[in-house]
């Protein structure tokens, strides 16, 4: 898909696909998501089983994750090509959000 259509699709995203999408960068399960989005968070997003879940299903059916493998019932998921394109489209987004705020409240903060 080309950079702008992902864009007007994609973007912006919620903090809970955010952090779930970001979580995928190596092959994890639902809960394992969960623990890893609490932990880098330092817990301020708890993410319960439905949203996880509901998530990982539209990012599934959107094709921005695949399944990799199953183990012991539990789904692991990574990131597909497109979810990295999106997230990599995100990042850049996000990084302009802070660097414009930066520059604006330069002195006031």
């Amino acid at each position: 898909m080309e950079k702008e259509l992902l864009r007007k699709k994609y973007l912006p995203m919620t903090e809970s696909a955010y952090y779930i999408l970001l979580s995928l960068n190596e092959p994890r399960h639902g809960y394992g998501i969960m623990q890893h989005v609490e932990e880098i968070t330092n817990g301020r997003i708890k993410i319960g089983p439905g949203t996880i879940y509901g998530t990982l299903s539209k990012l599934e059916n959107e094709k921005l994750i695949i399944q990799d493998q199953e183990i012991d019932r539990k789904k692991i998921f990574r990131l597909s090509e497109v979810g990295k394109k999106v997230i990599e489209l995100e990042l850049i987004r996000l990084k302009e959000l802070f660097d414009n705020g930066m520059k604006e409240m330069r002195g006031v903060i």
